[in-house]
């Protein structure tokens, strides 16, 4: 038999993911969804001036390995330089790079518990050692991250804003005086992938050259790109420098860095999609409360349902989504997991799964 000769710390890893994923569960039931409301895709499309432009792309090249029109359309729309801009495949491949670079074995991480999944899977792929805090009122907790950082001394400290997978968020400026606290040589990774979709002084109002963190944002939710897998990183330049030590200089393909800058400019669909999203969760709030459940306010393309009693309760009302053919999510850790996540759809979508949600309520609560 042959004995792979994997390193210590990958043989001893499991061999999961982050996320199963739709596909895998319809090929387990042997049925495709009749709606799929579970990974916050936007299922009202790219731009089609994106959906042109990707079309239109030479396949037969190599995409640019320094995405450089795409870096430069970035700078502009941010009043920033591309020295401050890093692309990559999608947030969760700029996390695997990011941890890559600051995270040995033995190095303290901090994040709050159940929180984002990937930036953990990250963080054992390469030993650190994960120091978890509690979310306070369904909201991460930037002081208590930043108290356990100075105390376990972190190299990095993660949080989203807004979060998922609760829809919760913090104005940008007490995420300011907050970072007030955060102790030097620990790095914030500001996760901002729903930024687009939040109210107005969400996003943090510091500039791109403050050394204290990076921010992470993606084309993969208001811009409807997810299967393209663009993200991009802002942050002080010698820090962007560090990435192009350790990246895939060939990870973005050339379709994909055309789409986003076709996209970045379609101001007009930008705004289409973020009113279709504020209809979608207007609508899901309201099949929650018509079924008793409390809507948590969102400023996510999803609605965070609290279904009123503990985990196995939640988990039960998903199966019975689930088996009617309505993919949706749920939060891993109690007191969270008490909810069901819902992503913001079709009317069609929305239609099928408030016909949906009243059975599997029924055999929830039958047990």
């Amino acid at each position: 038999m042959t004995q792979y000769r994997l390193t210590p710390l990958a043989a001893d890893l499991p061999a999961t993911v982050p996320f199963v994923g739709p596909e895998a569960q319809e090929r387990a039931a042997g049925r495709a969804f009749d709606a799929r409301l579970g990974a916050n895709e936007n299922v009202f499309g790219p731009s089609p001036k994106a959906v042109t432009a990707m079309a239109a792309s030479g396949q037969w090249m190599y995409g640019d390995p320094e995405s450089h029109d795409l870096r430069q359309a970035l700078a502009a729309h941010h009043g920033t330089t591309p020295a401050h801009i890093i692309v990559g495949e999608g947030i969760d491949g700029l996390l695997g790079y990011l941890v890559r670079l600051f995270v040995g074995p033995g190095d303290a991480v901090v994040t709050s518990d159940g929180a984002y999944p990937t930036f953990n899977y990250h963080v054992a792929g390469f030993g650190g050692v994960l120091h978890k805090v509690p979310y306070r009122d369904d909201h991460e907790d930037p002081g208590r991250l930043f108290a356990k950082a100075a105390e376990v001394d972190a190299k990095l400290v993660y949080l989203a804003n807004p979060d998922n997978p609760m829809g919760s968020w913090h104005q940008g400026s007490d995420l300011a005086a907050a970072m007030e606290a955060l102790p030097e040589g620990t790095l914030l990774v500001l996760d901002e992938a729903y930024i687009e979709t939040a109210p107005e002084g969400t996003a943090l109002p510091l500039p791109a050259d403050d050394p204290r963190f990076i921010r992470l944002r993606t084309f993969s939710k208001a811009y409807g790109m997810a299967g393209a897998r663009v993200g991009y990183g802002i942050g002080h330049p010698d820090l962007i420098t560090a990435f192009h030590k350790v990246r895939n200089h060939f990870g973005m393909n050339r379709s994909a860095q055309e789409g986003a800058v076709a996209a970045l400019q379609d101001d007009a669909w930008l705004a289409h999609v973020q009113s279709e999203v504020t209809r979608a969760r207007e609508r899901i709030s309201e099949i929650a409360q018509a079924h008793g459940l409390v809507p948590l306010p969102s400023a996510t393309n999803f609605v965070t349902i609290d279904c009123g009693q503990d985990g196995d309760f939640a988990r039960k009302v998903l199966a019975g989504l689930v088996a009617r053919g309505i993919f949706v999510r749920m939060p891993f850790v109690a007191p969270q997991d008490r909810c069901i996540r819902v992503s913001c759809g079709t009317p069609a979508d929305l239609d099928a799964f408030a016909r949906a949600l009243t059975p599997a309520l029924e055999d929830a609560k039958r047990g």
